[in-house]
């Protein structure tokens, strides 16, 4: 069932997986940007809830990195149903939410509760939004960037989202963090030669503040195994969640090509 919500019901505040879903609402609230829809198993009562970008935009079925999903749910077999009637699985994708222990990857969920303090000064670096002219450098830095379609992903956070970087005295991005459809922070990185100086921490905290007065929910998700960066969302008042948020990756175009070999 394919709903419009223009106020999020009071179920989806309290439950720390559902921020995804939550931050997903309220872009499709404002604007809807990233041409995203939210569907559930019954409404207003619901068990499974969904939001996956419209079929205008998910149209490269290769393409994992706009074809993300959000999904909460409190009974398995209605969340199943869902999925089966909603999602296209000839296509590549990401889906992230409380899947359970079959995941791909896991990461903490860390959320802030209030408005962060006041941030480290940085001598002699701008503080700006990112833009277009320094999406090269940000899809070459990413992990899982460095191609077409990490390209035109990135392309589009930094064209709809809030974002922020620190450029230096040539006007060169050292530091960055985006937002994404969900409404979290992401995408955070330093340059090597600039890192032990606290600038992540100078972004998370600014771009926080500016999602904060736009209403938004402030978190971020960090890797199990990403230590330091644990530890610098709670030194800015973020709260570790008690559930994790799983990432499952799904290439129905690979298993396709396999099953017709």
């Amino acid at each position: 069932m394919r709903i419009g919500i223009y106020a999020p019901p009071p179920a989806l505040t309290p439950a720390p997986c559902l921020w995804q879903v939550l931050g997903a609402v309220m872009n499709i609230n404002r604007g809807n940007p990233a041409v995203y829809e939210v569907l559930v198993d019954s409404w207003p009562e619901f068990k499974a809830v969904l939001t996956q970008p419209e079929r205008e935009v998910a149209s490269d079925d290769s393409d994992f990195y706009t074809n993300t999903y959000a999904a909460y749910y409190r009974d398995l077999g209605a969340y199943r149903a869902l999925l089966d009637s909603a999602i296209n699985w000839s296509q590549a994708f990401w889906i992230h939410g409380n899947m359970g222990p079959t995941a791909l990857k896991r990461a903490y969920m860390f959320c802030l509760g209030q408005t962060p303090g006041s941030r480290p000064t940085v001598p002699a670096l701008k503080l700006l939004s990112l833009d277009i002219s320094h999406i090269d450098l940000v899809n070459e830095m990413w992990a899982f960037g460095g191609n077409d379609r990490s390209r035109r992903y990135l392309t589009r956070l930094i064209r709809l989202f809030p974002s922020i970087c620190l450029l230096d005295a040539a006007s060169r991005p050292v530091s960055w963090t985006l937002s994404d459809p969900f409404g979290a922070m992401s995408h955070g990185y330093t340059l090597p030669q600039h890192r032990g100086r606290g600038y992540i921490q100078v972004m998370m905290n600014v771009l926080a503040k500016r999602l904060h007065a736009l209403g938004y929910p402030s978190y971020c998700h960090v890797a199990l195994d990403n230590y330091p960066m644990q530890r610098l969302p709670e030194r800015q008042g973020f709260q570790r969640q008690p559930t994790l948020c799983h990432y499952v990756l799904h290439n129905g175009v690979w298993i396709s090509a396999r099953s017709s070999a």
